[in-house]
């Protein structure tokens, strides 16, 4: 499918979504997509709930199929291939509802990430050596200190706070250094306190180059974060622009913003 579409990199534009359909059944959740993430930036995209937000990130990751087009990483055709495959390729997402092992020890759960971007594939029997990997278990127990958990390392993860799983999820995606982290509403569930952390963590990272893209519904967090939005209405994208373009724009505010911000 799409093999007759050019994928030569286009400098700077490390994932392109070129003409993406989506339906189920009678319904088209996606329309017309072509997006275009520039490296190194941080790109949310919003809109309302059924807007086609999360279906989006579905499909690049390869947990759905597009109906047509294609998803391009840094000249790789990424349509067709199974999740895992684009994962190791040095895409990492973190999920609405945080994915943990929570039967595994805090610990446990961050250096997991790290054999399966060593190996190839996640193995559960890697845990008979994993004191032997003195490597991993450092870096593991750095970003632990970073999202302020490493304290909690020895416990099973299942007994987190949903701040603290979220934390968790982000530092498992971080282990395998992925070239691009997508932030699939990074912030849910959180009280204020906690977002403005994740906020401040979030710009740490940013300050490494990373490429990333946030969905996400509080504004203060993508206004807080974003270099370029997106903005979505009935699966398509309605309007791309800086964060102060978006806001002065009479499309978003009447499709989402309900009014002008301020």
């Amino acid at each position: 499918m799409n093999a007759e579409l050019p994928i030569a990199p286009v400098p700077n534009i490390v994932l392109h979504a070129a003409d993406v359909f989506k339906n189920f059944g009678g319904l088209r959740a996606l329309s017309d997509i072509d997006l275009q993430i520039e490296e190194g930036k941080t790109h949310a995209i919003i809109g309302p709930n059924g807007a086609g937000k999360s279906t989006l990130l579905n499909v690049i990751i390869g947990r759905i199929p597009p109906s047509s087009g294609a998803v391009i990483f840094d000249g790789t055709l990424l349509t067709g291939k199974a999740p895992h495959e684009i994962n190791q390729l040095g895409i990492s997402r973190v999920f609405q509802t945080p994915e943990i092992f929570a039967d595994l020890s805090v610990l446990y759960n961050v250096m997991a990430p790290a054999f399966a971007r060593r190996d190839g594939a996640f193995r559960v029997n890697m845990l008979r050596s994993v004191w032997n990997e003195n490597e991993i278990r450092d870096e593991a127990e750095h970003l632990l200190q970073e999202f302020g958990i490493w304290d909690r390392r020895d416990d099973n993860a299942g007994a987190l706070s949903r701040g603290d799983k979220r934390r968790l999820e982000l530092a498992m995606c971080l282990i395998q250094r992925p070239r691009l982290l997508l932030l699939d509403e990074p912030t849910a569930g959180m009280s204020r306190h906690d977002t403005n952390t994740t906020i401040e963590l979030l710009k740490k990272i940013k300050q490494g180059g990373m490429t990333k893209v946030i969905i996400e519904h509080d504004m203060h967090v993508v206004f807080s974060l974003a270099d370029t939005i997106s903005v979505l209405a009935q699966g398509r994208i309605i309007a791309s622009g800086s964060p102060q373009e978006i806001k002065e724009d009479p499309r978003v505010q009447e499709a989402y913003l309900g009014g002008p911000v301020e």
